[in-house]
């Protein structure tokens, strides 16, 4: 089998899989969308996903994504959804189509900046990513300090407020921390007077997302297979 051929394999079958959550749940037919995610896979798998009808994908590391951005020019949106490092912000702006991982003013701040820098003429979205277990190598804005985190980046001219993003602490029940993502995403549609996404859920725990509320489900193993070793 060619590798289109794989790639549509499973898409189809993980989008049967969302599409039936869907239904479950009594959701809309379609309101989730499906965000691949493809750290460490060529530009060329990216490519052939375009051609299956993705429109954007999700990257971990800043110069990855840079250098699939620079290959593929318009082909494909790439959305940040790993942590950044304040000093990356600058770049990110230049070739991010969104961010779901803002985690902290000093980034916002950053990111505000660099968009000012790249004369970008739109507000980059933003999901700013909520902390269940305050590891800090997990990136994340604990709870307590998300209401500031918003009141700052609310404030910003060139970064929007798009939604939250979240990844359950590993070895515990996501289902909890899904639920409590989607309270506090309706509790900020209410506050701030339009809609907001929730990404949550990967590839072993999307129908459970799906139930709970989530948006966004991100998918990188099932679609795309083991990563490669690089």
């Amino acid at each position: 089998m060619d590798r289109l051929a794989e790639l549509k394999n499973n898409l189809d079958t993980i989008t049967r899989e969302v599409r039936e959550a869907e239904q479950k749940a009594g959701r809309e037919p379609g309101s989730v969308t499906i965000l691949p995610v493809t750290k460490f896979h060529p530009a060329q798998d990216i490519a052939l996903l375009a051609q299956l009808g993705i429109t954007m994908v999700g990257e971990n590391r800043e110069q990855e994504a840079k250098q699939k951005k620079e290959e593929l020019g318009d082909l494909m949106e790439i959305a940040m959804i790993g942590q950044i490092q304040t000093k990356k912000a600058n770049s990110v702006a230049r070739w991010a189509s969104s961010v779901h991982s803002l985690d902290s003013v000093k980034l916002a701040r950053a990111l505000n900046r660099g968009m000012d820098n790249a004369e970008r003429t739109e507000p980059l979205p933003c999901l700013i990513q909520i902390s269940f277990d305050d590891d800090a190598n997990r990136g994340g804005v604990a709870r307590e300090e998300l209401p500031a985190l918003v009141e700052e980046v609310a404030g910003l001219e060139n970064v929007l407020i798009d939604g939250f993003m979240v990844v359950p602490p590993i070895g515990v029940d996501p289902v909890p921390v899904f639920e409590t993502s989607k309270s506090i995403a309706l509790q900020y549609e209410n506050e701030l007077g339009r809609p907001m996404k929730l990404s949550a859920g990967m590839s072993a725990d999307f129908v459970d997302a799906v139930a709970s509320g989530s948006d966004i489900v991100r998918v990188g193993t099932k679609l795309l297979g083991t990563r490669p070793v690089l």
